[in-house]
């Protein structure tokens, strides 16, 4: 006689081995990379006034990992996730001292704070894919909504409290100095990780690099879930890249405001993002999630058509809230879509060739914000509206009203099966999960603006 499973609930996670620990890494790692969003652009405007350059620079955080994301996919299955999350979070922190030593010194130029900015950009998905591939490998099916709501979560925490904390601290003991403490978090990351086993999973490899990168690659591009998403988040995101440096300039330069205030408005995104998350994390979404992905992409334009209107900071902050409550019901369906229809042995390679997908819009938008605010916020403000809807009507138009058989992912007569590490007894195994296609700029490697 089987016993029962016990129901789905937050209290169920805790007990996972290694997941709070897990959780305490990603708090850390994410509230660095949600201060270093905000960081970033205020140090740049402080120090070269540029919101061009500003725009350059969040692009070259981004766009060198987004580049290579399939290679990344297929390290992270071949060599485990945990101690690749640790090299990203340590040359985030070498990186980010390297530019605060020579701002200190007077010697940083614009083309040394790209190409620097640059390099950590390489290792980014490192941490950002492999966290998100640690879940559905360490929890059990039933409490993937829950897990993933956590997960969302994580950036909703750093979202409430990174971008206020590093607005008030550029404001009052300078850029250099922030850079340096968020280098500190990055540190304390990396220690938290260095003693968290790998979980065992399989994994198919060819054992080649490159070219489990390029079947990684296919296996995305022929998925039509991964594929509707890949384009509709992409567009997405250009109207958020754009939004990220169009506050800034907005509050600080048209309104008078201090870099606090730009802070709290990101801030207050992620509170109404955490209920939201919570909220749909409690629900089971199985057959709901793609409602839950196109209205929330069309409604996220009423946000910015609002700051287009009536730009005064009320209307600003409410636009946020609403745009942060609209998010959290949309990353949880987002995540469990994608979980439920990548094959498991698949998932390190589809998940950071999709992620990359969904966020590359991010880094070209902050471009083009940054060339467009020249010409006036409301011109810049037009642009993301114009991108949000036309992302919500390509997520109505393309994704699967449901789940179809895959296509079988590329595979090659040398290809074999390989075991990674799995830690804690009694966990369902990962690769019970059914084959099926699939789905900051505060916070680089989050799928869809961070709520």
């Amino acid at each position: 006689m089987h016993r029962a499973e016990p129901p789905p609930s937050y209290r169920a996670l805790l007990e996972i081995p290694t997941l709070g620990r897990i959780l305490l890494g990603m708090a850390l790692s994410r509230i660095g990379g949600s201060m270093l969003g905000v960081a970033l652009v205020l140090f740049t405007l402080e120090r070269f006034g540029s919101p061009a350059l500003a725009g350059l620079v969040t692009f070259a955080s981004v766009a060198p990992g987004l580049v290579v994301s399939p290679i990344v996919g297929a390290l992270l299955d071949r060599h485990g996730r945990t101690r690749l999350i640790i090299l990203d979070q340590l040359v985030g922190a070498g990186s980010l001292v390297l530019i605060a030593v020579l701002a200190l010194a007077g010697t940083l130029t614009p083309v040394a704070l790209v190409l620097i900015t640059g390099v950590a950009g390489l290792t980014a998905p490192l941490s950002s894919v492999g966290l998100r591939t640690l879940f559905p490998i360490l929890v059990p099916r039933r409490l993937w909504e829950r897990v993933n709501a956590l997960d969302s979560n994580g950036y909703v925490v750093a979202t409430l409290v990174g971008p206020p904390l590093a607005g008030l601290l550029v404001q009052v003991v300078g850029g250099p100095q922030t850079l340096l403490l968020i280098a500190g978090l990055f540190a304390v990351s990396a220690l938290v990780f260095v003693r968290t086993a790998d979980p065992y999973h399989e994994t198919e490899s060819t054992g080649k690099l490159l070219l489990d990168a390029w079947q990684g690659l296919l296996y995305t591009v022929r998925n039509p879930t991964l594929r509707a998403l890949g384009v509709s988040m992409s567009v997405l995101n250009l109207g958020w890249g754009i939004v990220t440096i169009v506050l800034p300039v907005l509050l600080i330069q048209d309104l008078g405001y201090g870099e606090v205030i730009v802070g709290i408005a990101f801030a207050v995104s992620g509170v109404t993002g955490g209920i939201g998350a919570l909220a749909a994390g409690r629900r089971r979404l199985q057959g709901r999630e793609r409602p839950l992905l196109v209205w929330p992409i069309l409604l996220t334009g009423v946000s910015a058509a609002a700051m287009l209107v009536s730009p005064t900071l009320p209307i600003v902050i409410l636009a946020m809230a609403f745009q942060g409550l609209l998010n959290g019901p949309m990353d949880v369906a987002l995540f469990t879509l994608r979980q439920r229809r990548t094959d498991p042995a698949w998932m390190g390679r589809a998940f950071a060739v999709s992620m990359s997908l969904n966020f590359v819009g991010y880094p070209v938008g902050a471009a083009i914000g940054g060339v467009l605010v020249t010409s006036g916020t409301d011109v810049a403000l037009a642009a993301a509206v114009a991108f949000t809807v036309l992302a919500g009507v390509l997520a109505a138009i393309l994704l699967p009203r449901s789940s179809t058989p895959p296509s079988e992912a590329p595979r090659r007569a040398n290809a074999h099966v390989e075991a990674a590490p799995r830690d804690g007894a009694g966990i369902e195994p990962a690769t019970t999960v059914p084959a099926a296609p699939e789905a900051s700029a505060t916070v680089a490697g989050a799928d869809s603006p961070p709520g």
